[in-house]
């Protein structure tokens, strides 16, 4: 059994400030050593359950954020950025049984962490067939075109009761919830342990049917906060204005709604 792991950072326990995220700030150096002991905790729960191998995206900024000798010897990783349309869940293939998700945060526009984004500050919202998405959802779709079922998450609240109610049967653990600027959160300790039995138990049993319902016909607009990003976006071929500081593209490819993203957020 192949088991993929897409690994991000703002919904890592104990996180609250930009600082942790930023790999030119000293605070970084704490996250990716916290961010790293989730991923392996998730590595774990997955050969409890079986797995043979286990490939890991890191997929946060720079993608070079794991500590490399930490991980365990059945793990292969993905480190920065290839360009493939597929981002944060590059790597994935129909050969996997399944994919995981650690440290993954509530979408841009929540109040539910004080990171909450959508892939940069650019973006005020990203809208998914009308409605505002998440990381996770575009990640979990993209996972769905292979076949391959989402079966757990970790992260702050907010990402998980999304993920749950977008995937049947995914399983989560809740890192951290946010008022406002600030964050309240379980201890690191115990957040690996909710994320390697999570994983092992979620990979325990069926999961086949963990898969968010596809549409026929995708529709992603892009609301930015400044207006010459959005004019700029529109020049991508098939693209449209949407407003003052929007962009919207549509295609029953969910694939060519990906190639486009690269693009039109960059």
């Amino acid at each position: 059994m192949k088991v993929f792991i897409s690994a991000d950072i703002e919904g890592t326990a104990g996180i609250a400030h930009w600082d942790e995220a930023d790999r030119a700030h000293a605070d970084w150096a704490e996250f990716r050593a916290l961010m790293t002991a989730e991923v392996v905790a998730a590595c774990e729960g997955a050969r409890a359950a079986g797995a043979t191998e286990v490939v890991i995206k890191d997929a946060h900024d720079s993608g070079r954020n794991l500590i490399l000798d930490r991980l365990p010897d059945y793990a292969r990783i993905v480190r920065g950025w290839s360009g493939h349309p597929d981002g944060m869940m590059f790597g994935l293939d129909e050969g996997f049984a399944a994919a995981v998700y650690t440290g993954y945060h509530s979408k841009a526009g929540s109040e539910a962490n004080p990171l909450a984004h959508t892939s940069n500050l650019r973006i005020s919202r990203l809208l998914l067939n009308g409605e505002v998405a998440s990381e996770f959802t575009v990640n979990a779709l993209c996972a769905a075109g292979y076949g391959v079922p989402s079966v757990f998450l970790a992260g702050d609240r907010g990402i998980c009761a999304e993920a749950r109610a977008m995937v049947p049967g995914l399983a989560t653990a809740e890192t951290l919830d946010g008022k406002g600027s600030a964050t309240t959160s379980i201890s690191p300790s115990w957040s690996r342990r909710l994320i390697r039995e999570g994983v092992a138990g979620a990979l325990s049993g069926d999961f086949a049917q963990a898969l968010p319902v596809r549409a026929d016909c995708y529709e992603a607009v892009i609301e930015f906060n400044n207006p010459s990003d959005a004019y700029r976006a529109g020049w991508y071929p098939g693209a449209r204005a949407h407003g003052p500081r929007a962009v919207a593209f549509a295609h029953a490819d969910y694939s060519e709604i990906l190639r486009a993203l690269v693009f039109l957020k960059a």
